[in-house]
């Protein structure tokens, strides 16, 4: 079974250090959410990517959705983008939207799905987005075998992905809420998954912006 590591309230630098390591070299680590545990590999290590499909029996041609700890992270991964993206996404981030954004012509087609976009987040939790500070960015799909319900605890991760995992970072009981919405700005901004943050919220921002005129879509 998986190694489980119990997080501090306030880990010293020195915690990151081994855990660094381990994603450096295509460790696979299961971390809390805001709604549930998720499968965390980096971005930039091939084979870590295709541990994360193997460990949840994904079927081919799904994107992964990546986490960054800070808006500097997005570069290397996101081509361009429309003049209100980030005053808008200042209104949400960190936070439970993902946004899927134009990829860079070198991100991994695993994370990607061969879509030319990828998704991406800043999540709410300190402590997570310290260790992606660390880490750089990590994939974020909950922790759990497709199909199955997400993992909300570190034992439940132990039991359904222990073999698979070589680390779960305990942060406690995840809360279970809704994954996070889902809004697209590639062409026409639209929500592609109904989530924490309500469509009204993000028209209100768009509005707050100055960009009235936008209407979201919000597709089936």
């Amino acid at each position: 079974m998986a190694r489980i590591l119990p997080v501090p309230s306030d880990p010293p630098p020195s915690f990151f250090v081994p855990v660094v390591d381990l994603v450096r070299r295509g460790g696979l680590l299961a971390v809390g959410t805001e709604s549930s545990y998720a499968l965390a590999a980096s971005v930039s290590v091939p084979h870590a990517l295709e541990r994360v499909v193997e460990a949840k029996g994904r079927p081919s041609g799904k994107p992964l959705l990546v986490l960054i700890g800070e808006r500097s992270q997005l570069d290397a991964l996101a081509g361009p983008v429309p003049a209100w993206f980030h005053p808008m996404v200042d209104e949400f981030w960190p936070g439970p939207l993902t946004v899927i954004v134009p990829a860079q012509p070198e991100v991994s087609p695993v994370l990607t799905a061969g879509t030319g976009t990828i998704g991406v987040r800043e999540p709410a939790p300190a402590f997570l987005r310290s260790l992606l500070r660390h880490t750089g960015p990590l994939t974020g799909t909950s922790a759990n075998r497709s199909g199955q319900a997400p993992c909300l605890t570190a034992e439940e991760v132990d039991a359904a992905l222990g073999h698979d995992v070589d680390l779960i970072l305990d942060t406690g009981p995840a809360s279970g809420n809704r994954p996070s919405t889902l809004l697209s700005v590639v062409d026409e901004p639209a929500v592609l998954r109904a989530g924490p943050v309500a469509v009204e919220e993000i028209q209100r921002a768009l509005s707050k912006i100055g960009l009235e005129g936008i209407e979201l879509l919000q597709k089936p």
